[in-house]
């Protein structure tokens, strides 16, 4: 078993030194990839493109300006709160419980659904009250809340 997590390991670094540097995840991405915990079952998430798009706050899939809905969210969460930490300002997002996309699901439920909070064409398939049940059971926005630091 240690040999196969050796190899595993080697594997792992070996993908990390090919990947260019023009691919690595901006760090608000990477951030709120584990504060959403897209992260969990998926132990190569760092260079899974697909974990989460650009597209969760931007308009172009590549990033950068302009910003969708729940990016614009964030920005303004931004500018109310200069000086607060990315996760801070996401989680503050989260808590108001707004419906940035308009498409009738508020934006802390389709993160927790895994569509997109910024594009009201990605919703959830189920009843906003069943997966509204379903979230508060697996601990509602608070789930999201920014890990504190020791």
């Amino acid at each position: 078993m240690d040999r196969l997590r050796g190899a595993v390991a080697v594997l792992v670094g070996a993908a990390a030194l090919s990947v260019p540097v023009a691919l690595a995840m901006p760090k608000y991405r990477t951030a709120a990839i584990q504060q959403l915990h897209y992260d969990v079952g998926n132990p190569l998430w760092q260079y899974d493109r697909t974990v989460m798009s650009c597209t969760f706050c931007h308009v172009n899939v590549h990033g950068g300006a302009p910003w969708n809905p729940f990016g614009e969210a964030l920005r303004a969460g931004f500018r109310a709160s200069p000086r607060a930490d990315f996760g801070a300002v996401l989680y503050g997002v989260l808590r108001a419980n707004g419906d940035a996309d308009a498409d009738g699901y508020p934006d802390a439920v389709e993160v927790y659904a895994r569509t997109l909070p910024g594009d009201a064409q990605s919703h959830p398939e189920r009843p906003l009250a069943e997966l509204q049940a379903a979230f508060e059971a697996a601990g509602g926005v608070t789930q999201y809340a920014p890990k504190r630091r020791k």
